[in-house]
């Protein structure tokens, strides 16, 4: 069978340039895709939204199972499911774009990821063929709910020092699970559960599938939290729970590894999780600010609403295209495994794996707009903004959570220069001879070529070109510099992680907004133009703060002046009237009455 040439590796953007044709966009989503999502929209607007506050006081019990339900009846829980095993086997992407949709369910979003994602994917993934035909069938169509056990008191980031057991009985037909799990997100209703556990001394944990009827179980009342409070959240007790051996996931201590390409998954997809409530809160917030009079006027009239809401749009947008382009990516390196002959469930996870770094930025940027986005909506809504009876305090509480689960933000960025160095190290990754051409060029005599700015983003491709530049400077001095102690400086480790996803959002959208020009002319994309180019024109300034606390942190004398020289050299870029781009990005936003791109 022809291999399928695969462009890119993960974390190879840092030292090349991707053109617009290699990369998806969410504009180029099938009529089948658009009619998934829209089924997906339909089933919100029916189910989720007229019931958001029964959903969230939780008093009725039986509400939350009985959407959740509905859902499994209307395929949703089942994007990713084979369809042998009774789903409906949709692209990686696809599973993304539904994500996204669900994003703006508030916290019926939670109970629908945790359950598609964390509580079906190890079975789909891991389990033997017996356990898929036992199982995948009941979760994919809604029958069972499944939850993931894996958090313990004093086990989160770290958490393969769990301490729930798993004893072998005498008979050796049986494990006795004993141990206490947290913030367990559907433990409430969960049939089903992904339990992970220590078998004697072992160093790694293990994972077990676990039905509710196998007894044994035991859970404190319904968390009190400060958001998506109508999901299901509960500790979960197992008091020799009783679990068949043939109900083992995968091999003895191979859990963590279990663990840790799940969340893989999970980081992706809370990154494209998180739009649909970017976009609905801006949305909101539009049509808030042409209802809300002031002095005469609607306050989006006023310079500083319009500024909000324009950058409210612009993040989201910006997140829209990398998390797009980071699913296509994987999907083409599954199809790529899938061709050379390996088995399609290891093609999935290798395929996630060789993308974790993309992974990880698609959570944290997308979180952490979102949160800047419902930021915003409140102050946009004024003291309307922090009533509980108008729609920015839900979303204001909801969004919080984002930045904590599938691994803290801080987590993600030491994860992935981790794994950035890890892979270069291997040589999986030809980083460090760039970085030494970058480090000659700093004792050279700069080069005064000059860009045709005629050519539309000839100019805003130089200066991602000399951004990369920046990583690669600051990145390879602290390599060489700190080496194997590199890791114990986490704040030059998190300086470097926002230099990484700064240039790999920014060049995402510029490269969207390339590629939609080349389908619908230049004159049909001026705010996708605009909004590309304002975002690159803040990511220099984050991009030069972060650089600069880190050089400022392991560098000295004339090594230090020759380095902030560099960055000076390499973060010059025009200068754009952000103000005047953002005005007519949230002129045509109000003018559609909604976040329309």
């Amino acid at each position: 069978m022809a291999t399928i040439s695969k462009s890119i590796k993960g974390g190879e953007f840092l030292i090349r340039e991707t053109e617009a044709q290699e990369i998806f966009i969410p504009e180029e989503f099938t009529e089948e895709q658009k009619m998934m999502a829209q089924a997906c929209q339909d089933f919100i607007d029916t189910e989720i939204t007229p019931n958001i506050e029964e959903i969230d006081s939780m008093k009725n019990p039986d509400l939350v199972p009985s959407i959740f339900k509905k859902a499994g009846e209307l395929g949703l829980l089942g994007i990713s499911v084979p369809e042998e095993y009774g789903g409906m086997g949709m692209s990686f992407n696809t599973s993304m774009l539904i994500a996204d949709i669900i994003g703006s369910a508030g916290s019926f979003s939670t109970t629908y990821g945790a359950h598609t994602g964390i509580g079906t994917l190890p079975i789909l993934y891991y389990g033997t063929e017996e356990q898929k035909e036992k199982y995948l069938p009941k979760l994919a169509t809604g029958e069972w709910a499944a939850c993931y056990c894996l958090t313990e008191p004093d086990a989160g980031s770290d958490a393969n020092s769990g301490k729930t057991k798993a004893t072998l009985t005498e008979d050796g037909k049986h494990y006795l699970i004993n141990g206490q799990k947290m913030w367990i997100s559907n433990a409430g209703f969960a049939d089903l559960f992904i339990v992970f556990a220590k078998i004697e001394d072992d160093k790694n944990l293990t994972a077990f599938i676990v039905e509710k009827t196998f007894g044994g179980i035991t859970m404190n009342e319904e968390e009190k939290k400060m958001g998506i409070k109508g999901s299901s959240t509960r500790q979960v007790f197992f008091n020799d729970c009783k679990v068949p051996v043939e109900n083992m996931l995968s091999d003895r201590q191979n859990g963590f590894k279990i663990a840790v390409n799940i969340l893989n998954i999970g980081r992706v997809k809370l990154g494209a999780g998180v739009l649909g409530g970017t976009r609905t809160v801006t949305t909101k917030a539009i049509k808030y600010s042409t209802e809300r009079k002031q002095f005469g006027v609607s306050i989006n009239s006023f310079g500083a609403i319009k500024s909000k809401l324009a950058e409210m749009a612009i993040r989201t947008y910006v997140s829209e295209s990398l998390c797009y382009r980071a699913g296509q990516d994987i999907e083409e390196q599954i199809n790529t495994y899938v061709a050379e002959g390996m088995e399609e469930n290891e093609a999935k996870l290798k395929g996630v794996e060789a993308f974790a770094m993309e992974c990880a930025i698609a959570k944290i940027h997308g979180s952490e707009v979102l949160d800047y986005v419902v930021d915003q909506g409140v102050q946009v809504y004024g003291g309307m903004g922090y009533s509980a009876e108008a729609p920015m305090e839900r979303a204001y509480r909801d969004a919080r959570i984002a930045r904590i689960y599938e691994g803290t933000n801080e987590i993600n960025r030491m994860l992935m220069i981790g794994m950035l160095l890890k892979r270069a190290m291997k040589g999986e990754i030809n980083l460090f001879e760039p970085a030494m051409a970058v480090s000659a060029e700093l004792t050279s005599v700069p080069s005064f070529e000059t860009i045709d700015t005629s050519e539309l983003f000839a100019s805003e491709k130089e200066t991602i070109k000399k951004l990369k530049k920046v990583f690669l400077m600051v990145g390879g001095k602290a390599a060489m510099a700190l080496q194997d102690k590199i890791e114990d400086e986490q704040e030059i480790m998190m300086n470097l992680a926002d230099v990484m996803i700064e240039i790999y959002a920014a060049e995402s959208a510029i490269l969207r907004a390339e590629k939609l020009v080349g389908i619908k002319g230049e004159s049909e994309c001026a705010n996708q133009i605009a909004m590309s180019q304002v975002y690159l024109a803040e990511a220099v300034d984050k991009i030069n703060a972060a650089a600069k606390e880190a050089i400022a942190s392991f560098t000295k004398g004339d090594e230090q002046k020759v380095m902030l020289m560099g960055l000076k050299r390499f973060t010059k870029a025009d200068l754009v009237n952000t103000k005047e781009l953002r005005r007519k990005v949230a002129d045509y936003m109000i003018e559609k009455g909604k976040y329309p791109f």
